[in-house]
């Protein structure tokens, strides 16, 4: 089993900043593709960020490449997500996810995968 808890969600103006964590404890996550996902009421929960397991390299959603970044401690049991230059349109929970493969381009396998209970933000003046 493996435990995901995210924190640092919250109200923000536009322009602003915030940065995301996640807690992994339980089964070993230590090299595992970890993401991030973000949802909107009414619409699909879509991919936002992953770092790859296997040589830490990082995929971004097209819409907030260059203004997010994912990283992780050297444990592994921490993943965050910085945000730079928040927009409105990026208000959602976003949650934190596993299905505990190695490497960012095989997707994510919702059948095994590990979710955490999600932080939202609000992007608001």
């Amino acid at each position: 089993q493996v435990q995901l808890v995210e924190s640092g969600g919250g109200l923000v103006q536009p322009g602003g900043s915030l940065r995301l964590s996640c807690a992994a404890s339980g089964r070993a996550v230590r090299r595992r593709a970890m993401r991030w996902f973000r949802q909107v009421p009414g619409k699909q929960r879509e991919e936002v960020s992953c770092i790859n397991g296997h040589n830490s390299e990082t995929v971004y959603e097209a819409s907030v490449r260059g203004r997010f970044t994912i990283s992780t401690n050297n444990a592994w049991n921490e993943v965050y997500l910085q945000m730079t230059n928040l927009k409105p349109n990026d208000t959602a929970t976003y949650y934190c996810a596993t299905d505990l493969g190695q490497f960012c381009d095989e997707g994510f396998d919702n059948g095994v995968g590990y979710w955490g209970e999600g932080t939202l933000v609000i992007v608001s003046s």
